[in-house]
């Protein structure tokens, strides 16, 4: 477990978690589907807002959601992610925090042998508090950490090399197999042309096929019909020492080009998070001692006697407030910190860096809350549908959404805006009320 980060503020937990976006109907998820989701992301958004509650770092929290969505073949990463169009599984994953590691932000990318990618990201993190730097000149003897046991410093690593300090660190490593669901290789055996893909147990061979029809995983067919989950999952998190911590996961786009990398691993394109100060313009109130005799004489009599007296001037001063406590205007700061996780195509999250420009909006533009940014980003008619051009709503691109959390001096507001038929997204609200959503209206 990470340790919680020292903080002078004190806040109260929020999180939200989205279980991916696209082009999702009625139609196409109807109420008997819903209901395995919206079961799936309420049993996960419990279970970590219970760790919130117990004093858990949002690093933890963020964590052990994404691992729970990796492990449930509903969603698109770990266990249930896409195939290639070489029918191989390649995963992606990150972590962010707003304070307390040195790189802050790490992403894995073609991973395929890790259980949990979000897992190793998180690894990559933490261990880097040990790295002596970054640079082609760290370590030896054969450490593929570079001798310093945290990557060499480095903020992104992919294939074989992290998969090898996955190993290194005690990860729990797997076959590639472990990831392969059924209907996800009837996705893409539909989208490649049945006739030049072979069937499910003709793939596996009957051994395996029989195994994951055991354990309940193997069975689940596609029909060609239902909505199956595109786009990453993630995590935003809250804690009550102020840190703010999003974590990411997925198997990319269906059918993509072997080795393609997407915004999920991508710092600045599908997650960021950060903190900042900006001054307050409320004045401090410090309290100032006041003599008996001041508390009891008008101004005008204590300018007489200061005059006569001198001597008694240091314990008359020439000018009081009836208030015993003076305004005083010292340099205030407000903490503020934003957070957020993408989900949808992304290619086009990396032509725009779509989450850190909504977190350098609400940062540096006057008056523009997070809410607001994120809106002009991932809303309808926004930058993300922008970028398609006119092949918006023909191709996919420019389709996704975005969930994050917002916090102005010590309090977090939970935001999110898409553009797309739908998006899946539980959160706990300002009322500490559960909510479960897929529409932008109730399903």
């Amino acid at each position: 477990m990470a340790s919680p980060i020292p903080s002078n503020i004190s806040s109260r937990p929020r999180i939200i978690i989205h279980g991916g976006a696209g082009n999702i109907t009625h139609a196409n998820l109807p109420p008997s589907a819903w209901a395995l989701y919206r079961t799936s992301l309420l049993q996960i958004l419990r279970t970590t807002s219970a760790l919130l509650a117990s004093g858990a770092s949002a690093l933890d929290a963020a964590t052990s959601a994404v691992t729970s969505l990796e492990d449930n073949p509903l969603f698109n990463c770990g266990r249930g992610a896409v195939f290639t169009r070489a029918g191989t599984i390649e995963l992606e994953a990150s972590v962010m925090v707003s304070r307390g590691y040195r790189k802050r932000g790490v992403g894995v990318a073609l991973v395929k042998k890790v259980r949990n990618p979000i897992k190793l990201a998180r690894e990559m993190l933490v261990r880097g508090e040990t790295d002596g730097g970054g640079g082609g000149n760290g370590g030896g003897d054969g450490d593929p950490a570079g001798g310093s046991g945290g990557a060499q410093g480095h903020c992104f690593l992919s294939g074989t090399t992290v998969e090898e300090l996955a190993e290194d660190w005690g990860l729990e490593m797997c076959e590639e197999k472990w990831h392969w669901t059924k209907r996800r290789w009837e996705e893409h055996r539909r989208g490649l042309g049945e006739k030049h893909v072979p069937r499910w147990d003709e793939v596996m061979g009957q051994r395996d096929t029989e195994k994951l029809l055991e354990d309940g995983t193997g069975d689940l067919d596609w029909d060609g019909k239902e909505y199956l989950p595109q786009g990453t999952v993630g995590c935003v998190c809250l804690d009550q020492y102020g840190t703010l911590c999003v974590a990411t996961s997925t198997g990319g786009l269906t059918n993509k080009l072997p080795g393609r990398i997407g915004d999920t691993p991508t710092l600045g394109a599908g997650f960021w998070a950060e903190e900042w100060e900006i001054p307050s313009t409320t004045p401090s109130r410090e309290p100032q001692a006041i003599s008996p005799l001041q508390a009891i004489l008008s101004d005008s009599l204590r300018e007489s006697i200061s005059a006569c007296i001198p001597s008694l001037a240091g314990y008359l001063p020439l000018s009081t407030s009836t208030n015993s406590l003076q305004d005083e205007k010292r340099p205030h700061t407000i903490n503020c910190g934003a957070a957020m996780s993408g989900t949808g195509n992304g290619d086009s999250f990396l032509r725009i860096n779509a989450v850190r420009t909504a977190a350098a909006i609400s940062r540096f533009a006057p008056n523009r809350s997070l809410s607001l940014a994120v809106k002009q980003i991932a809303g309808p008619g926004g930058e993300l549908e922008a970028s398609a051009g006119n092949r918006w709503g023909k191709t996919g691109e420019g389709e996704g959404g975005i969930i994050g959390i917002e916090v102005v001096d010590g309090k977090g507001e939970v935001v999110f805006d898409f553009n797309c038929g739908g998006m899946f997204r539980v959160w706990v609200d300002d009322k500490g009320q559960e909510r479960a959503m897929v529409f932008k209206e109730e399903y």
